[in-house]
């Protein structure tokens, strides 16, 4: 007769989320760093996803335990900073425009590759309690998921910066991926105004 399916606590799902969230944050420095190391406007792109996600497991584990309010206040919080390296990887993009050299491939693969795996170690955490913390960590593993096809496509665009030895293919799926990370901080944003109106609803302050 096959087990019961293990239960999940919240003191479980905290530690998981959490885990999860120190993992991003951690190869949110390193991707960033050797991005702006090589000057790879994609790679420094694809390193705000690690921050996106950061943010949303911190949320995770906030709601376990904060008052709405207090939530609210830290999700436009996390939104707000993960605008500031998008911003700036969309400035990095502007400015190598002029001059489009192609990054170091040999970093830009490795570094994409170790993102990978991190994901992917994060999307093998959150599968066991995707369905335990509400639409906010199903949300949470889908984009871990997710970002591990965005990582195989800087892979294979730097070959094609190997084999063009253009800088221009890095521009472009930069930008790309810049557009992707402003929508994750709207996402963000608006989670962060749903725990508003809730805390107001409960208040009593919506007619």
């Amino acid at each position: 007769m096959p087990s019961a399916p293990t239960a999940i606590t919240p003191a479980v799902l905290r530690r998981t989320v959490l885990v999860v969230a120190a993992l991003n944050l951690a190869y949110f420095v390193v991707e960033a760093g050797v991005a702006l190391t090589i000057g790879s406007v994609s790679l420094f792109a694809d390193s705000v996803d690690f921050l996106e996600d950061t943010a949303v497991n911190l949320l995770i584990a906030l709601a376990l335990g904060w008052s709405l309010h207090a939530r609210s206040l830290a999700g436009r919080a996390m939104a707000a900073i993960i605008c500031v390296p998008a911003l700036a990887a969309a400035w990095q993009a502007f400015t190598k425009v002029s001059d489009p050299q192609a990054p170091d491939v040999r970093a830009l693969v490795l570094t994409a590759g170790g993102a990978i795996v991190v994901n992917g170690l994060c999307t093998w955490v959150l599968a066991r309690i995707r369905h335990h913390g509400g639409s906010m960590t199903t949300a949470a593993f889908l984009a871990a998921r997710n970002d591990v096809v965005v990582n195989a496509a800087i892979i294979v665009m730097g070959l094609v910066t190997w084999w063009t030895g253009s800088g221009w293919p890095d521009i472009v799926l930069g930008l790309v991926i810049v557009v992707v990370n402003a929508t994750a901080a709207r996402e963000v944003w608006e989670l962060a105004e749903e725990e508003r109106l809730a805390a107001k609803a409960l208040a009593g302050e919506i007619d």
